[in-house]
């Protein structure tokens, strides 16, 4: 199986292609600027959305899946950018694949699509997007539902909740903290600490996008997420007493974030026969 991976050099793009070289599948790369060395693993293609190539599919080599990843413009969730600029050369660039023949695609969506809903969020929950970035994924994926009557093809809209691990930006909450330690800070400011939120290590979310493309089949809408819902102080607590670490908690430094629900967890796909 040949799969190409869109926007392969992000943070979630990086542990994507670690877990195709795990399961020894041919692999295409995008990236607007690939990185300069390269393994033998992996054929990297530049690639810029906003520019696209007249043929799209053949610059993927004719991959039978695509694991899109690309989105630009993170993390202002609330710029106009993502409607404006962002959603149309989407659309456009996956229109486009679609149309020459791709027969499956696993796009990942945001847990934001959800909107301001508290509690246990299941993939049929009604999408309520309150922010710029979640109306624009979200208006993507009624898009690519509605092109499926035109052009029959595979997809599972993937929606990512929270997740930490190597190579995450630097303003996220875990590395934030162990910067903070390695700086040797004696308190680390943060919010009350009291929402719960679902969070999954990035090599489990990496390894679930790899399923869903290398078990290719029209899912429709389902969560990336661990179903279990942890308070952030809890969660930062947990961090700080696993590695050993010496430092302490400045609570309510922080307001909590505008954008977000209170209290909010994702309700996991049941396992596939």
């Amino acid at each position: 199986m040949k799969v190409a991976v869109v926007g392969a050099s992000g943070f979630v793009g990086r542990h994507v292609l670690a877990q195709l070289r795990l399961r020894g599948l041919q692999t295409i790369a995008t990236a607007t600027r690939p990185p300069t060395l390269q393994d033998d693993s992996v054929r990297w293609t530049a690639l810029d959305l906003h520019r696209p190539p007249a043929d799209p599919w053949a610059a993927l080599d004719h991959a039978e899946v695509v694991i899109h990843l690309a989105w630009a413009g993170l993390p202002n969730y609330g710029s106009a950018h993502h409607v404006d600029h962002e959603l149309p050369a989407q659309r456009a660039f996956l229109t486009s694949l679609v149309e020459a023949g791709l027969p499956s695609l696993v796009v990942t969506g945001t847990c934001f699509e959800y909107g301001f809903q508290y509690g246990p969020l299941a993939p049929d929950a009604p999408a309520r997007p309150a922010n710029p970035y979640a109306i624009a994924k979200d208006t993507l994926r009624l898009h690519l539902q509605s092109l499926q009557a035109r052009h029959p093809f595979n997809l599972s809209w993937a929606r990512l909740f929270y997740m930490y691990g190597q190579g995450q930006p630097a303003n996220s909450l875990y590395p934030a903290l162990k910067r903070a330690v390695e700086e040797g800070k004696p308190v680390f400011p943060m919010s009350m600490g009291e929402q719960l939120r679902d969070y999954l290590p990035v090599e489990s979310v990496a390894q679930r996008l790899v399923e869903l493309a290398a078990t290719p089949r029209n899912r429709g809408v389902l969560n990336i997420c661990s179903g279990e819902p942890i308070s952030v102080r809890r969660l930062v607590e947990t961090w700080v007493r696993d590695h050993g670490w010496r430092i302490e908690l400045g609570l309510g430094q922080f307001p909590y974030a505008a954008h977000e629900p209170l209290a909010f967890w994702g309700v996991p796909p049941a396992p596939e026969s």
